[in-house]
Parts: structure tokens; C-alpha cells; sequence
């Protein structure tokens, strides 16, 4: 049956990684939509306390994804340390379904589970060592396939986790379904995911953590890192305002949010892999450079949206664009530290969470200056700034 499958996802290693992703994008579709309505409705967590604790997880799991990519670079593989982190998630996941309480959701989203998400760097670490001596075009296709698993991750969970729990009273069930994945995960990398030697260059090139981070916040990688996630934050921007402005300027209901959510999520399944192949005849930074304008002229569309189908007939470009904001800083982050595929995929991790809170900072100043609307075009703003700087430093037509 491999026959069917691209060449570069004949690969053992490419193929495990693929599904477990899926598995690992899984467990988050099931959980995060509905979050904040467990930890703060069902266990009565206050609105501050929330907050500052989603901020701190997300501090913890940079902090963590940084620590074990260097260890996991220093170890010369990565299949141990996945395995590792993975039981983290049966147990942070299961801990909040078995023993609902607030110290247990407090200490699984502040430990556990941030601990877990720093399996996401470490399976694209995993792909990138396996890609090594590939054309970069290849490379690009890779991390577009793998990075579409999780889109269809999210095209299907919350609908069906939806539906299973349409007439329950609670929706901790969710967490159970979580831990459920995180078990298939653990299943498919233990049984399935080739064993790779430790390379004598691993085993040499010895960085203490601190270096690893000093190497992380060089001029040289941190100024990057900031124009892509200036970039990045858009996605968020967009995450925070398209339901207020569908269910206000837009005279749209919630229903009209979950269907435009679902709609943009199967088209980004789709053109991540159209992405990837325009990167076999553009580099990345002029692909990402492309991707980010369309996404700015969606924003700014946005927010002059008045009606339903104004924002409906905007799902192609929101499509679009925002497959190449979720797939190609991938590869173009991992290449700001070439050699090292753990520290380079933790980058990752520091774009997410750096691009989440400018796109906090945007939202506040936008809300405050000019509303729902304008804040979309603010954030459109944003990642404009993000692509000058990118384009300053790297030029449009420089092959990564």
C-alpha cells in the first residue's frame, strides 16, 4: 500500500510520527474547546486564577520543550524522551476525568500537561533528524503533511466530542477521551516508531541548558523568532474577534461560529499541502511572505464584514492563508538552528507562545481603541511589522 504515498512519506519513522501527531492533536481538540468551561463553570475556578494559569502552562511548557530538546539533541534520539512525556499526558488527562477537583486541574495544567506538549516539538525533531540529507523542498512537504494530521485533528474531534456529550451534564468525559489518545500515542510510538542509533555528533556536542538558552535569545535567532511570531499572533488575533464579530457586526449566531471554525479547518487540511509543494519552486520566505499578505487582506476584510455571508464568503481566503501561517514557520524556525533538531523544533513551542501574548497585548489595544473590527485590522497591522522584519533580515528571494 505504500505504494500510494509520496516518496518521502514512505519513510517508517515520517508515517508513526504522521499518526502520532494526529494522536497527540487528538487529545488537544477534545479538551481545549471546552477547557475553560471545566476548570472555570464545573470546578469554579475564578476568571483570574484561570488566566494566570493558562500564562504559567504555557511558560512551563516553553521552558520544558527548550530543556528536553537540548537533552533529547545531547542524547542523539528522541523516542525515549516522547515516551516520557506521553505518560505525562495519560496521567495529567486522566487525573482531571478520575478526580475532578481544582488543585487536580490546577496541577495537571500546570505540570502534566504542559510537560505532555512538549511531545509536539519533539516528534518534529524526530521528523526533522529523519529528513536529514533530503532536499529542502522535501523537507517542507514533510512538515506540511505532518503538521496537516493535526488541522484534521481538529476538523473532526470537537464535532464528534460535541455530539457524544450533547446530553451530558458534564463535559469532563473529554479529558477521558484525552487520556484515551495519549494511550494510543504511547501504543504507536513504543510498537511502531523505528529505534535510531545515537550519532557520535550528538554524543560530542554537549550544551548545558543554559547555553541552549542563551543560543535561543542570540540576536540572530530571537529577532526571527519575534517577526514570526508577529506573524503568528494573527492566527490568535483572529481566534479572539471572528466570534465577536460574527455574533455582533456580522448579525451571525454561535452556530455560524462552530460551522465557520469547521470550514476553515478542512481547508487548511488541504492547502498545507499545497503550501508544501510551493515550496519545491519558492523559498520559504517567500512562501511564508505570500501567505502572511493573504491572511492581512482577510483581517482587514474581516473587519468590515457586516453580514453572514460577508465572513462565509471569506473562509476560502482565511483557508489559505492560514495554512501557511500553521505549516511554514515549521520548517523555517527548525532551519534557525539547523543542527540542532530538538533545540531548533523547540522554537516551536517559544513562537507559540510568544505569538499568544502579542496577540493578548493586540486584542487589549484594539479593543480599547477601536472595537471588535478594529482590532482585526490592528492585528492585520501586526503582521505586516512581522513581515518587514522578516524580509529586512532574510530577503524575499534568500533560498532556506
Amino acid at each position: 500500500m505504500t505504494r500510494f504515498l509520496p516518496d518521502v512519506f514512505r519513510d517508517p519513522t515520517i508515517r508513526v510520527s504522521m499518526l502520532a501527531i494526529f494522536a497527540f492533536g487528538f487529545a488537544g481538540a477534545a479538551t481545549s474547546p471546552y477547557q475553560s468551561v471545566i476548570g472555570i463553570r464545573e470546578l469554579g475556578l475564578s476568571n483570574g486564577l484561570y488566566s494566570t494559569l493558562i500564562f504559567a502552562a504555557a511558560a512551563v511548557n516553553v521552558s520544558v520543550s527548550i530543556l528536553l530538546g537540548n537533552l533529547a539533541d545531547r542524547l542523539g534520539e528522541y523516542r525515549s524522551l516522547m515516551l516520557t512525556v506521553v505518560v505525562f499526558g495519560i496521567f495529567g488527562y486522566g487525573a482531571v476525568y478520575l478526580f475532578p477537583a481544582q488543585a487536580t486541574f490546577v496541577f495537571s495544567a500546570l505540570l502534566l500537561l504542559p510537560i505532555y506538549n512538549a511531545l509536539n516539538s519533539l516528534l518534529f525533531a524526530n521528523v526533522r533528524a529523519a529528513t536529514n540529507g533530503m532536499a529542502r523542498d522535501k523537507v517542507a512537504t514533510v512538515n506540511s503533511g505532518v503538521r496537516a494530521m493535526i488541522s484534521l485533528s481538529w476538523v473532526l474531534v470537537p464535532g464528534f466530542v460535541g455530539v457524544v456529550l450533547s446530553r451530558s451534564t458534564s463535559m469532563l468525559p473529554a479529558y477521558l477521551f484525552a487520556s484515551l489518545a495519549c494511550m494510543a500515542c504511547l501504543g504507536l510510538i513504543a510498537a511502531f516508531l523505528p529505534h535510531r542509533s545515537r550519532t557520535n555528533k550528538a554524543a560530542t556536542h554537549h550544551l548545558s541548558y543554559l547555553s541552549a538558552l542563551a543560543e535561543v535569545i542570540s540576536p540572530r535567532v530571537a529577532i526571527r523568532v519575534i517577526a514570526v511570531s508577529l506573524i503568528s499572533s494573527t492566527l490568535h488575533v483572529n481566534g479572539a474577534v471572528l466570534p465577536l464579530i460574527v455574533t455582533g457586526p456580522a448579525h451571525g449566531t454561535v452556530s455560524d461560529v462552530g460551522i465557520l471554525v469547521g470550514i476553515v479547518a478542512f481547508l487548511e487540511v488541504v492547502f498545507i499541502l499545497v503550501w508544501g509543494r510551493a515550496q519545491r519552486i519558492m523559498s520559504h520566505v517567500a512562501a511564508l511572505a505570500a501567505g502572511t499578505i493573504i491572511y492581512v487582506v482577510y483581517l482587514v476584510l474581516l473587519g468590515f464584514a457586516s453580514a453572514p455571508w460577508h465572513v462565509y464568503a471569506l473562509t476560502i481566503i482565511s483557508g489559505i492563508g492560514a495554512a501557511a501561517l500553521i505549516s511554514i514557520p515549521i520548517t523555517y524556525l527548525q532551519d534557525l538552528i539547523v543542527d540542532r533538531p530538538g533545540l531548533g523544533s523547540a522554537l516551536i513551542s517559544v513562537n507559540i507562545f510568544v505569538s499568544a501574548g502579542l496577540s493578548a497585548l493586540l486584542f487589549a489595544i484594539g479593543t480599547g481603541l477601536s472595537g471588535y473590527s478594529g482590532t482585526a485590522v490592528i492585528g492585520a497591522m501586526a503582521g505586516l511589522i512581522g513581515l518587514a522584519l522578516l524580509l529586512f533580515f532574510d530577503g524575499a528571494k534568500r533560498r532556506r
